[in-house]
Formats: structure tokens, C-alpha cells, sequence
């Protein structure tokens, strides 16, 4: 087959941190996939069509990408941040698993992109500097159970953390629990960085004590990011030091 399939990340929004390994592919790509946002940072030009949709139809978004290709398309579907984090790489690979045998044949690649969390911890100074781990907050795609688990088993092992889709018009009151958890299970000192839009001239950092949380702190362009025991802040910057006594 001639197509081909790019997963690209475009980074969390300053266009001068999308790498020049996926600008030279939207070059070349005849159609560009994803989700409205994302596909409006995409230049037009002559020869591209640009394919917008909405959100939760990743896999349908996915669908269409490995038809165009096997059509013969040069197709990128694009994500913000990093496509492999809570994106369109796993959709694709799941359409792909599900699909007919011949588009395994299909030239698929995944370009990184830089993570919000990663924009967001170097805005701040270092606050993912030991070990941490990424929790997305959204249950549209698996239970409120699952996501409270796996927050409490963080904050017992001690781990920074990242926490994206924090809080959305329609589920204002689950942010709101897991401020409830980390208080339960954290120190009421504990560090935490509410990072929006960052990158953009819109970024916004607040750094505060868990004490001093609250939900209104995070919406759906903010990432946030919950320190270890460690986490120290030292003068305008947050970090967490690399060994652990």
C-alpha cells in the first residue's frame, strides 16, 4: 500500500514546540485527522484537506484515518501533547486490532510531541524530577472505582503525579473527591502546581499547599501536578530532588 498513517503530537500549544520531525510530515500528508481544536492549528494549503471531529469519536476518527490510507492517502491524525498520552495513538492501534487484515500491511508511525505535564513540571522548575506517574481523571472511559484506586495506591507509594481532564462542566464534583483522597492520604503541606494552558499566552501557574486546594482551581486546559513528600519549593520554582534518604 502507498498510504500511510502518522499519529503526531503537537505539542501542549506554543507552535515552537511542535518538533520538526512532525511538521515535515504534515508537509507532506495529503489529509490531516482529529479533533476540532487540534486540527485549526494545522496550517491549510493547497493539496491538504483537513478532517475536524468531535470529541469521543476517537475510534471513528481512528476508522477513517486507516481507510484513507489503505485508499493510498499520506494521513496524520494529529493530538495536542504527546499522541501516546491519553490520545489518538492507543485509538488507532485499537481500530487497527478490530479492522480488516490489510491494514496491517499500512506504514503506521507514532511522532512524540512534548506533554502537558512535561510543559507544565519545566514551567515550574522540576516537580516530576523523581519518580511519578499520570492519572487521567476522565470516567468516560473507565469507572470513577478504577480512577480512585489507582490515586490512593500513588499517594500511598509516594509518587509526584499528573493529573489531566482534572474538571469539566459535566462532572464539576469529581475533582473535588480526589482533593478529598489526597487529603486523606497526604500531608496537608503537600505541594501542588495547577498549570493551564500552558505554553500559550494564556498559561497560568498556581502553586499552592493541598491545604489550600480547591476545585476551582482546575478546569479542562489545566494539567495538574501533586508532589511527593519530597517536593520542595525554593523561591518562585517547585521541585523534587532527585535521591530519596
Amino acid at each position: 500500500m502507498s498510504g500511510w498513517v502518522v499519529i503526531a503530537g503537537l505539542g501542549p500549544g506554543d507552535e515552537t514546540m511542535v518538533t520538526p520531525q512532525v511538521r515535515a510530515v504534515l508537509d507532506e500528508a495529503t489529509d490531516v485527522v482529529g479533533y476540532i481544536p487540534y486540527v485549526r492549528r494545522v496550517a491549510e494549503r493547497p493539496g491538504l484537506t483537513l478532517h475536524e471531529s468531535d470529541n469521543r469519536v476517537e475510534l471513528d476518527r481512528a476508522v477513517h484515518a486507516l481507510e484513507m490510507a489503505a485508499d493510498g492517502k499520506r494521513v496524520v491524525v494529529v493530538s495536542s501533547g504527546d499522541p501516546g498520552v491519553f490520545a489518538m495513538a492507543s485509538a488507532v492501534f485499537e481500530a487497527l486490532e478490530a479492522g480488516p487484515a490489510d491494514w496491517l500491511s499500512l506504514d503506521i508511525r507514532v511522532l512524540p510531541g512534548i506533554s502537558a505535564m512535561f510543559a507544565g513540571s519545566a514551567a515550574a522548575g522540576a516537580i516530576l524530577g523523581h519518580d511519578f506517574c499520570a492519572i487521567n481523571l476522565s470516567d468516560n472511559l473507565k469507572p470513577w472505582e478504577l480512577i480512585e484506586k489507582r490515586l490512593r495506591l500513588a499517594a500511598e507509594g509516594d509518587f509526584a503525579m499528573a493529573f489531566y481532564n482534572p474538571r469539566s462542566k459535566a462532572r464539576p464534583e469529581g475533582f473535588a473527591r480526589v482533593l478529598e483522597v489526597l487529603r486523606e492520604a497526604c500531608e496537608p503541606e503537600r505541594v501542588i502546581v495547577f498549570a493551564r494552558a500552558v505554553s500559550t499566552e494564556e498559561q497560568a501557574l498556581r502553586v499552592v499547599r493541598l491545604a489550600d486546594a480547591t476545585p476551582e482551581m482546575a478546569d479542562m486546559r489545566t494539567v495538574v501536578l501533586v508532589g511527593s513528600s519530597l517536593t520542595r519549593v525554593v523561591g518562585d520554582w517547585v521541585y523534587t530532588p532527585r535521591s530519596v534518604e
